[in-house]
């Protein structure tokens, strides 16, 4: 074996052989397996999905049936005969209706009784009603229809011949639970109790029908015809619907055996457990009777919400699993056929691989031994392995000439990259330098951009909203002399009505410094930016407070400069509150420092530990109504005012971030301002950055 895999590691036939093949002996294998895994399992939740579908079509026609029952003795019920003759206690016309009604319909039982429970105009029969909690509801007023299981007696009381035909003797059924009960003679009953109320609005009968399900053929071959209609299952599977009694089939169409059905047969002891016991659904293959069925199982619920039995839809298996089987047989012939046929050509193709590398390898060998005039001589294949074989005998010829200049280039060489690159060095310092200018006034001139529209947009609507609040303070003041001493009843509301344009004016002024603060720049003095800071934090103490943060100073700026001291105090205020705002909930630091910048004036830093900025959006922070805040908890002005702010004193803010770890923000101020009027500058600045590329 050791010898095996030292030829193939030593010979490219051979690992050539092995690279073709290995798709074969292991990829296709693989991928063959994944598609019958796949193909499988694809089918079988398409299977799965379709049955689920046929258990919610049968529940709804299950309850659909359970409607029309109640309809069909609501209708009797409320119709101008049955009530005429009820006034009239004609007993001959009501129990033609009820005969009638109860021969139409399919009913097995139908009285008329009296609030007590008494059967009343049924000739020389009496009786009672089973007293249940939907009798008691139908009491109230209600119309009821709900499944109720009858006791033996309960249903010889109703009808003795029922009762004695329902006896059903349970049959041994593999998988199901053990029990030691050999008969059912309990009946499961749609039961339907309208109330009859007079014009007062009292219950004065009550019309209590019901059907039984048991031995009920009709009734579920009825629902499978309707679920599994012609063409809905492939050819040799069987739709199947059955109601459950507890966990005997008490009314189905799965065979037992020919033209026998599987009555007093039992659900598997797993899906009573899910669906019985826990009242859940099962969606799965399962054991009915004496095969494998592709199944679906619910729950059937009695009028006082008990879990009485259960419904239940599905087909035969046999036919999709051997359809599916029949299908993965041909995959897995294709597959292999398709191998087999990879193969052949492959390692047909290879063969005339190896001849011109051999060659070529056997020529390698004797240059490396010494011996330079070996060549690889005539080749007959015309392919691009046959060119380069011919090249190579040409390449060896090529090397022997320029191996003597190569040796004299070398030095001259070694001495120009040494040049180049201390010359390519420089190039490319130079131009990060340039792009980190360029995208700096690029950024510049977007925000001034948006700040002019923004001012443009702001003047328009201060001057359309001040142009109405001066026709209104006009009018108020012609209104007030035309009503003359008549006006000091709304005298306070048109004082009021004043204010309140006032008011309009002050919000359109501050809207304007917003937008342009240069036109409303406040008075500058000379200021000690270290006093600033901590008046500053005076403002944001509460902040502070609330957040538990801990923040150190490190103030060591000894120039002064040339500001507004409250402008500056609010850039101050919006930076330390979006630190505070970025911090985690515990362990929060904010550190503000200040220093000299050379001797152009002071630099201020705030850098948090908070959970920092993208750098995607590191560019657009800056701009008006932009925030990376929780919608609702900031205007997205706050850095955009700072900005304009520090920028119309020749400042800049410049900002730092990691994801995660926190935010460093400076502020660059000069000792003497130098105003910037409009994006002119920048643009200039831009022109002159791209032109020096």
């Amino acid at each position: 074996m050791k010898s095996i895999l030292q030829t193939i590691k030593g010979t490219v036939r051979y690992k050539l052989l092995v690279l073709v093949l290995l798709p074969i002996l292991l990829i296709m294998p693989i991928a063959l397996a994944m598609a019958v895994y796949w193909g499988s399992r694809f089918s079988y939740e398409q299977l799965f999905i379709k049955v689920n579908t046929d258990l919610s079509v049968t529940h709804n026609i299950f309850g659909r049936m359970r409607e029309d029952y109640l309809n069909q003795l609501t209708s009797l019920a409320q119709s101008y005969d049955f009530r005429f003759a009820l006034e009239k206690k004609n007993k001959t016309a009501l129990q033609n209706q009820i005969a009638h009604l109860k021969n139409t319909t399919g009913f097995n039982y139908l009285h008329l009784v009296n609030p007590d429970g008494n059967w009343i105009f049924e000739g020389q029969q009496s009786g009672q009603v089973r007293f249940s909690s939907s009798f008691q509801r139908a009491l109230e007023g209600r119309a009821i229809a709900g499944i109720e299981i009858f006791s033996h007696e309960e249903l010889a009381a109703e009808e003795p011949a029922m009762a004695t035909l329902l006896e059903l003797q349970l049959l041994e059924t593999p998988r199901a639970r053990p029990t030691e009960r050999k008969t059912e003679n309990r009946g499961m009953m749609i039961r339907t109790i309208v109330p009859i109320s007079n014009d007062q609005g009292k219950t004065i009968a009550l019309l209590d029908g019901g059907v039984l399900l048991n031995n009920n053929f009709e009734f579920v071959d009825t629902i499978r015809d309707l679920v599994y209609g012609p063409g809905s299952l492939p050819e040799g599977s069987i739709g199947t619907v059955t109601v459950f009694l507890d966990d005997v089939r008490i009314s189905t169409n799965v065979p037992l055996r020919l033209r026998e059905r599987a009555l007093g047969t039992r659900v598997s002891n797993e899906v009573r457990t899910k669906v019985l016991d826990h009242g859940e659904k099962w969606i799965d293959r399962a054991f009915v009777v004496n095969d494998w069925y592709i199944s679906a199982y619910e729950p059937i619920i009695d009028i006082d919400g008990q879990r009485v039995g259960i419904l239940y839809a599905g087909f035969l298996e046999k036919p999709f699993r051997n359809e599916l089987w029949r299908a993965l047989f041909v995959l897995i012939f294709i597959f292999i056929a398709l191998m087999i046929f990879y193969a052949l050509v492959a390692i047909r193709g290879a063969k005339s691989i190896f001849k011109p590398i051999e060659a070529m390898s056997n020529v390698v060998s004797a240059t490396r031994a010494g011996d330079k005039s070996q060549r690889i001589g005539n080749i007959e294949s015309t392919d691009e392995l046959g060119v380069l074989a011919r090249e190579f005998d040409a390449m060896l010829e090529l090397l022997q000439q320029r191996q003597q200049e190569l040796e004299t280039w070398a030095e001259q060489l070694e001495e120009k990259v040494t040049e180049r690159t201390t010359e390519l060095q420089q190039k490319n310092t130079d131009l990060r330098h340039t792009i980190t200018a360029l995208h700096q006034t690029r950024q510049k001139l977007v925000v001034a951009e948006k700040l002019a529209a923004l001012g443009e947009l702001t003047a328009g609507v201060a001057h359309e909203i001040n142009n109405p609040t001066q026709v209104i303070l006009g009018n108020l003041d012609v209104l007030s002399e035309s009503l003359g001493k008549n006006v000091e009843p709304v005298e306070d509301e048109i004082e009021l009505i004043i204010q309140q344009v006032y008011r309009i004016q002050e919000i359109v002024n501050h809207l304007l410094q917003y937008a342009r603060p240069d036109q409303y720049a406040s008075y500058i003095d000379e200021i000690d930016v270290n006093e600033i800071v901590q008046e500053t934090l005076k403002l944001v103490r509460h902040l502070q407070t609330k957040n538990r943060v801990n923040l150190s100073l490190e103030l060591n700026a000894t120039q002064h400069i040339e500001i507004n001291p409250q402008e500056l105090e609010q850039v101050l205020v919006n930076l330390i509150s979006n630190a505070i705002h970025a911090l985690p909930d515990v362990g929060g630091k904010i550190k503000i420092s200040s220093c000299n910048w050379e001797d152009k004036g002071i630099v201020i830093e705030i850098k948090d530990n908070g959970c920092g900025i993208d750098e995607e959006q590191i560019g657009k922070i800056f701009n008006p109504f932009y925030s990376t805040k929780v919608q609702g908890e900031g205007t997205g002005l706050g850095l955009s005012v700072s900005y304009g702010i520090i920028r119309r004193y020749g400042g800049n803010i410049t900002v730092t971030s990691t994801p995660g770890k926190g935010s460093d923000f400076c502020i660059w101020l000069l000792t003497k301002p130098t105003y910037i009027e409009d994006e002119k500058m920048l643009r200039e600045q831009l022109q002159s950055i791209e032109s020096s590329r």
